[in-house]
């Protein structure tokens, strides 16, 4: 035996015998829904950019909340199916362009920041998506009651702290906030597997976890790296009404 071979079987390494052939059909749909969202989002973050609709975030956040119920409510079939890509996409649309304001005080401090954060944003969201495809089923599952009970007790902190005007628990839920949309990476594509080992093939669905799991890691890391470049203080009495509505 060769201890210094250390070539890598690529056809193993892209081998889920754990996942049925269905399911990782299912797995691609997802993911190029996924990969159309982000385009859309990044188009609705540059027309913001340009023209300066951070003004009407408010109008933007609702009515990407109403898309959402509206995907929602809308069942899952052959004949929905474009009218629920839509929706998707205008949800996706809209949730670039509510991302404005964070944008806009980001590009104030160091425009370095957005593409730092996106980057950091794709490797954490590879490495721990790859993590849940690798892993044996179910085994990240149980995360689902700690992660709800953690995103439960940051909420009520961050309710807490608008009448408190605490840096430091402020600061706290952004790094708190950041591990727990990394465990929710886990927890949804592993229930996104299992839902569809079972039969529930709405990959358009499917794909709204991904990309809310995405848009709230790139948040985190916009704001923490935001309050690295300027004074803690400042940065969260600008950013806590920008961001903690959308913990």
């Amino acid at each position: 035996m060769n201890v210094f071979d250390r070539s890598i079987n690529m056809d193993a390494l892209f081998k889920f015998s754990h996942i049925s052939a269905s399911t990782q059909e299912h797995l691609k749909r997802v993911y190029a829904s996924f990969a159309l969202c982000m385009l859309v989002a990044a188009v609705g973050a540059y027309i913001n950019a340009v023209t300066h609709l951070f003004q009407l975030s408010l109008l933007t956040g609702l009515g990407a909340l109403g898309l959402m119920v509206w995907l929602t409510a809308t069942p899952h079939s052959r004949d929905t199916e474009r009218k629920r890509l839509g929706m998707l996409t205008g949800f996706a649309f809209l949730t670039g362009i509510n991302l404005g304001p964070l944008l806009q005080m980001c590009i104030s401090i160091n425009p370095s920041i957005i593409p730092t954060a996106f980057l950091g944003t794709a490797t954490i969201f590879t490495c721990f998506s790859l993590s849940a495809l690798y892993a044996r089923r179910r085994s990240f599952l149980y995360l689902g009651g700690f992660l709800l009970s953690g995103l439960t007790l940051m909420l009520l902190s961050s309710l807490v702290n608008a009448f408190m005007g605490s840096t430091w628990l402020f600061t706290a839920n952004l790094y708190v906030g950041l591990m727990i949309m990394c465990g929710f990476v886990l927890f949804d594509t592993q229930l996104i597997i299992e839902k569809a080992e079972n039969g529930d093939k709405d990959y358009i669905w499917h794909c709204v976890d991904l990309f809310l799991d995405f848009v709230n890691i790139f948040r985190e890391l916009l704001m923490i790296l935001g309050m690295t470049e300027k004074q803690p203080e400042a940065f969260a009495s600008v950013g806590f009404s920008l961001v903690q509505a959308f913990l």
